[in-house]
């Protein structure tokens, strides 16, 4: 048998083995069983969890990070990482509300500033991408750099000051409500519905799986991996650029110094936390939404209970811990 046929024939078995049912196992469902025993907890520890007014607080604080998050599961399934998108997402708020301010008042000026922040989201997606495929540089170095270099752009470009939006409308993006729920919330789910059925219902999905899983592989089958690789940080690149308009309409104001600090740490734990791989390959868009709020929980809770903010990191860290670790025994 010639290499070409075997190559062939290793194609075609690793895509009809990525094309089967998943078995029912509880290691399947572990984030979700996670989650309501959470839940639960919680609120038998505290009267004040079920209430109305804190489930939404929840899930608004969740929304902001859950949205980058969804964004970042699509470059771990494919293999790689992030470490820009709360630098990002700051430099997008900034040149935001700088163009809001230019174009002037009503929502004509809002829609237009919209569609921006998903273009220069999508541009910071396509600068990651294209050091990672192009330039050959590995993700974790590529991003780490672009990290410093965002970061660096939105205090040069604000002079370190808080820009402020002087939109009449803008604020009522991040702050306004549809069925009780926030508008983030909503474009939270809609994010989620349409990264699930991107990832689980169409060619693209399955090809950002075959790369994550072996990218050899997905090579002898024709696909393009790095066209793969650089459309999942585009992708990544447009979910900041809409966070970025979530949470500085909520404020109506973007802290170059501060706005998304840390954001990566929260958005790349939600997705281990919902069963993603690191090593890449598998994971679920939902898996990610139940990780976002397993953590938006986490952080609630602690405060209701009164802990010092000081703990509260380690808390988070030895969750992600035992996450992995969990991911890890089963992957074994």
């Amino acid at each position: 048998m010639s290499d070409a046929i075997k190559k062939g024939v290793l194609a075609t078995r690793f895509f009809s083995g990525s094309n089967a049912k998943p078995k029912f196992t509880i290691g399947n469902y572990a984030p979700l069983i996670a989650l309501i025993i959470l839940v639960v907890i919680s609120a038998l520890a505290s009267e004040h969890f079920l209430m109305p007014r804190n489930i939404t607080n929840v899930l608004r604080q969740v929304s902001y990070t859950g949205i980058i998050a969804l964004g970042m599961t699509f470059v771990i399934i494919a293999g790689g990482i992030d470490l820009s998108v709360g630098s990002g997402l700051a430099l997008v708020g900034v040149l935001v509300i700088m163009l809001l301010n230019y174009l002037g008042d009503g929502w004509l000026a809002v829609s237009v500033a919209i569609g921006a922040a998903a273009a220069l989201g999508a541009m910071s997606g396509a600068i990651n991408g294209a050091l990672t495929t192009k330039g050959k540089i590995a993700p974790f170095v590529a991003t780490l750099a672009t990290m410093s270099i965002f970061r660096s752009l939105t205090l040069y470009i604000s002079d370190a000051g808080e820009m402020v939006s002087q939109n009449s409308v803008y604020s009522k993006v991040g702050t306004g409500y549809f069925l009780d729920l926030p508008v983030p919330v909503w474009l939270f789910l809609g994010l989620a519905a349409l990264g699930h059925m991107l990832l689980r219902h169409t060619a693209f999905g399955r090809h950002v799986c075959a790369v994550g899983s072996n990218p050899k592989v997905a090579s002898y089958s024709a696909i393009n991996v790095q066209r793969i690789i650089f459309s999942t940080f585009v992708i990544l690149g447009v979910t900041v650029g809409l966070s970025a308009v979530m949470l500085s309409s909520r404020l109506n104001s973007v802290s170059p110094g501060d706005a998304g600090m840390f954001y990566e740490l929260d958005a790349i734990a939600a997705v281990v936390i919902g069963g993603t791989s690191l090593n890449g390959g598998k994971g679920t868009i939902w898996g990610t939404v139940i990780g976002a709020v397993i953590l938006g929980i986490i952080n609630n809770m602690l405060n209701l209970m009164g802990v010092s903010p000081y703990l509260q990191g380690t808390v988070k860290g030895l969750v992600i811990l035992i996450a992995v670790l969990m991911q890890y025994k089963r992957e074994r």
